[in-house]
């Protein structure tokens, strides 16, 4: 008998059984290791689980992977999706990658597909989007079912008034996204049509409080008084509608017709919540009027702690500590606080600024802003009054539990623990200081999986697509958003919802508090900022600080006062600097406007002898404006010096980018230890007393 044969047979099982005993390896070696797959992952690591997980999800989530980060989708074409609501995102990928390829019609047909198959869905709104062109009933179904996603704000925002629809666009817009590109001057026109097809009065209302909602008081108001021909001129009488227009009116300067709104609505709905709120912007003015503060209904003054704090004002603090007790938890009556503190340190009245910031045991820490600017002053008031233990006791648990920041460096310096600051000198090169990947920790468990998986768009458009935006979202969404937006390019508005969520959150867990502080120092235009940074021999972080400060990193504003750009520089300044006539475009390109700005910081370090406190104030008011302000306390207590700038947008603006500068140069820095739970994806909740007990400590 022939043994060549037999031998080959015997070789050829031996090798399949070779490859079938490595892939069963491989798979228990999966199994074994199995973990949530996220963007830290390595295309190593991604591809070992597409090829040999026994887990079908395991596998489709590193096709996603895959496919985000290579922007090759060949992989999710193998796999077989179902009804696992992960497909609805893989069919929507590749049908958008069949139109950059110019294939319409496959596009059309994965388009088709996905609504046949996933029509509830977020991605499904895509398809109506796109398909809508051609079919105008897909459209009008993205519009009533997903009113808020993205693609059905860019339908609204395409739609032209007609007989049949009449302002059907410019009404969702001012629904559900007034902000979105477009929608103010469809709302305008809706507002300014008295044609037959105008809008309905109820309309109306939504239209006025959507052009109040952008700071459009005056049109909103108009927006009411047209009406259809024949139809009684009338005032909303819904409160919120009127709260968004008074408010509208005071910030644009309407004040008389901003007052006399907001006033009517106290007395026409005095058990709205929306009269509380406008009792507080009556009561905002750091000096208000008495008579417009007596003109509030009774029943709402009791409600409102704002008010009670203007009374306070009104009469030189005096009933403070009855206010204070009343309302410890109020933002109102915490603003109340630190201004009676800072009157009392400027006068140097240490005993009094003691009383005033020393909050009671049992009381809850404030925000984390608000809670490092107390204990710093606080430690101050005791080292001026002799109590030197007390005052490091204070400083130390400052720097030692709070996010780095403007206070936290204060602190240092006067515990001696501070490095000296040099704004004149250039970042020491070092690897990328971006955090690794954390978990989103949405409410929305579907956002987590996309977020995870690297698909931030996706998880922007399905968590838009889940809200109603009249409602206000809980703080740990709000952090969300704030997230998302960063992540989709939008931080304009995440950066601004980022602040106002740190200035309000209390008793926030040790995730979100990272979250937050690591999301509020992001490390947008870098590749412009370094070089810039580099040339003139600054901090990159310096750099960063003001960017923040100035534009939220938003190159295309302009300011009120025509500052243009990344830096925000005035065309006059930005010309002498390059010795051109350059073009407002040219100033506001990020590159030419990031080398612009470094080198006017240069400037200003150099005429200040390397003083970071009268530089940055400079860059704001001016250096004309900060040499006529008294040096006293610029050496010894510098933060006073801070405090006694006469411009109240300059004291603020020099605080804010020094705090934004020491966040970023402490951006990785440790100051609680979060709990890890679930699969990588949740969080487990600490105890709302985690970053107290420090506190309650030192009280004891």
């Amino acid at each position: 008998m022939n043994a060549g044969p037999r031998l080959g047979t015997l070789l050829l099982l031996g090798t399949t059984a070779l490859s079938g005993f490595a892939a069963w390896g491989g798979q228990r070696l999966l199994v074994h290791r199995h973990q949530p797959l996220t963007p830290d992952q390595s295309a190593a690591q991604l591809w070992t689980t597409y090829r040999w997980a026994i887990d079908p999800q395991q596998r489709r989530e590193a096709a996603l992977l895959m496919a985000a980060q290579t922007g090759s989708f060949d992989a999710l074409q193998s796999q077989a999706w179902g009804t696992n609501p992960l497909g609805a995102v893989a069919l929507e990928q590749e049908a958008e990658t069949a139109t950059r390829r110019g294939d319409q019609s496959h596009a059309r047909k994965l388009w088709h597909d996905l609504l046949k198959r996933f029509p509830y869905a977020a991605a499904s709104a895509s398809a109506r989007h796109v398909l809508g062109d051609q079919n105008p009933a897909l459209h009008q179904d993205l519009l009533k079912q997903q009113p808020s996603h993205p693609a059905a704000l860019s339908v609204a925002a395409s739609m032209d008034p007609n007989p049949n629809t009449g302002h059907q666009g410019a009404i969702h817009l001012a629904r559900w996204g007034a902000r979105w590109p477009g929608a103010f001057k469809r709302i305008s026109q809706a507002c300014n049509d008295t044609s037959s097809i105008a809008p309905a009065t109820k309309d109306r209302d939504v239209l006025a409080r959507g052009l109040a909602s952008l700071g459009d008081g005056p049109g909103a108001l108009e927006c009411l008084q047209r009406q259809q021909p024949g139809a009684t001129s009338q005032r909303s009488s819904d409160p919120s509608t009127q709260l968004a227009i008074g408010r509208a009116l005071l910030r644009g300067g309407q004040t008389e017709e901003g007052t006399e709104l907001l006033l009517s609505l106290t007395r026409d709905h005095p058990q709205a919540s929306a009269s509380i709120e406008a009792a507080r912007l009556l009561s905002e003015p750091l000096r208000p009027s008495r008579e417009v503060l007596d003109a509030i209904p009774v029943s709402v003054k009791k409600r409102s702690a704002a008010l009670a704090a203007a009374r306070v004002r009104l009469a030189n603090g005096e009933g403070a500590g009855e206010v204070l007790q009343q309302w410890p938890d109020d933002p109102d009556v915490w603003q109340l606080q630190w201004d009676l503190a800072r009157e009392a340190l400027l006068a140097e009245n240490w005993d009094r600024a003691k009383t005033i910031l020393t909050r009671e045991p049992s009381s809850q820490a404030l925000p984390d802003p608000l809670e490092t600017r107390r204990l710093y002053w606080l430690g101050w008031s005791e080292a001026q009054l002799g109590n030197q233990d007390r005052s490091r006791a204070i400083w130390q648990l400052l720097t030692s539990q709070f996010p780095p920041g403007y206070y936290h460096w204060l602190a240092s310096e006067a515990l001696g623990d501070a490095e000296p600051l040099n704004l004149t000198k250039a970042s020491t090169p070092r690897p990328s200081q971006e955090m690794s990947w954390a978990p989103l920790n949405s409410d929305k468990s579907f956002v987590n999986t996309l977020w995870r998986l690297g698909l931030e768009r996706q998880a922007w458009e399905t968590w838009r697509s889940g809200i109603d935006p009249s409602t206000p979202q809980p703080k740990p969404e709000q952090l969300v958003e704030g997230r998302l937006r960063l992540a989709v390019g939008d931080s304009w508005m995440a950066l601004d919802q980022l602040r106002w969520l740190n200035l309000r959150w209390r008793s926030a867990n040790c995730r979100a508090r990272i979250d937050l502080q690591h999301s509020q120092h992001p490390r947008i235009f870098e590749e412009v900022l370094r070089p810039a940074a580099n040339s003139q021999k600054l901090p990159l972080e310096l750099l960063f600080a003001v960017s923040k400060q100035e534009s939220r990193f938003a190159s295309g504003v302009t300011s009120t006062a025509g500052a243009i750009g990344l830096m925000q520089l005035m065309p006059a300044t930005a010309r002498e600097l390059a010795g051109a006539q350059l073009t407002e475009d040219e100033i506001r390109e990020p590159k030419q406007n990031a080398e612009l700005g470094a080198t006017y910081l240069r400037q200003l370090l150099q005429q200040w002898q390397g003083d970071p406190f009268r530089s940055i104030a400079s860059y704001n008011a001016g250096p004309g404006a900060v040499g006529s302000w008294s040096t006293q306390d610029l050496n010894d207590a510098p933060a006073l010096w801070v405090e006694r700038i006469p411009y109240p947008e300059t004291r603020y603006y020099t605080k804010k980018v020094l705090d934004n500068l020491f966040g970023y140069l402490g951006r990785d820095k440790v100051f609680c230890k979060p709990t890890l739970g679930g699969v990588g994806q949740q969080m487990t909740q600490t105890n709302a007393r985690e970053h107290n007990e420090g506190h309650q400590e030192h009280r004891r």
